[in-house]
């Protein structure tokens, strides 16, 4: 689908990822008996649920992790995709909007932070091909970091398409006639969408602001094993803390209920 005309701006379409393919993003963080798995990736949202359990066997099978594993792994993508399918069939409005995108990730080594706009009406983009484009143009050699590109930019045009739905909603109820989004905030620092640093083509649908590349510039790091070391266990630290404190709040709701 090619990006839409002005004049169909202001027209409701149905619920999808303004992206060429309509995947489900999906992360996954299971804990059995003190081992944790965690992992993101995507999921076509036509496959039947049973494709899930087969996945989390392959899955468990492939890391050697106890077959305790493959129930949960596969409940929480089945209930990831159930959630995206109960917008199916919704409206949404698209508007003619630039919204932001932003990357803040740590995958092994490698940490990349950047920001950009993405043309949520530009309905041929493609996130892996830009995270390809991306980690190319940049020389990181992990072949994890493209993936977990391609998966964050999908969780936030799923979230701003969410928003969409809710915005289309409210118009029907309200019959104002609101336009789009109007929640979403572009900076309008840099001129208008012609004013750009880089367009990776029709599938990126990524726009740069001149006035802006020395702020937004792609930052890429490469950590040391010893730096790795110490944000893990942090890491480790803090997903302990925040499960304590999330068992001691439902002891207190159980408690409070049977009260």
């Amino acid at each position: 689908m090619k990006p839409l005309p002005p004049s169909a701006y202001k027209q409701p379409i149905k619920f999808r990822i303004p992206t060429a393919e309509n995947l489900v993003p999906i992360r996954v963080d299971v804990e059995v008996d003190g081992q944790h798995f965690k992992d993101a990736f995507t999921w076509n949202p036509s496959d039947p649920d049973s494709e899930a359990l087969m996945f989390a066997r392959r899955t468990v099978k492939d890391l050697k992790l106890p077959q305790a594993f493959v129930t949960p792994i596969a409940q929480s993508i089945q209930t990831q995709v159930s959630e995206f399918r109960s917008y199916e069939g919704q409206e949404m409005h698209t508007g003619e909007k630039l919204v932001p995108i932003k990357l803040d990730l740590r995958v092994n080594r490698t940490v990349v932070r950047d920001q950009f706009l993405w043309d949520l009406n530009n309905f041929e983009s493609d996130p892996e091909e830009f995270a390809r484009t991306f980690c190319s143009d940049l020389e990181i050699r992990d072949p994890e970091v493209g993936p977990a590109i391609a998966v964050a930019i999908r969780e936030q045009l799923y979230e701003i398409a969410i928003q969409s739905v809710a915005s289309a909603r409210e118009t029907r109820v309200s019959k104002k006639g609101r336009r789009g989004v109007e929640h979403v905030t572009v900076s309008k620092s840099g001129g208008t969408a012609l004013d750009l640093m880089k367009l990776f083509g029709s599938k990126a649908s990524v726009v740069r602001k001149r006035k802006e590349w020395d702020v937004y510039e792609p930052i890429v790091d490469i950590l040391s094993p010893e730096e790795v070391e110490v944000l893990d266990a942090r890491e480790e630290r803090n997903a302990r803390l925040k499960k304590k404190l999330d068992d001691k709040d439902d002891g207190y709701l159980t408690r409070f209920t049977r009260s």
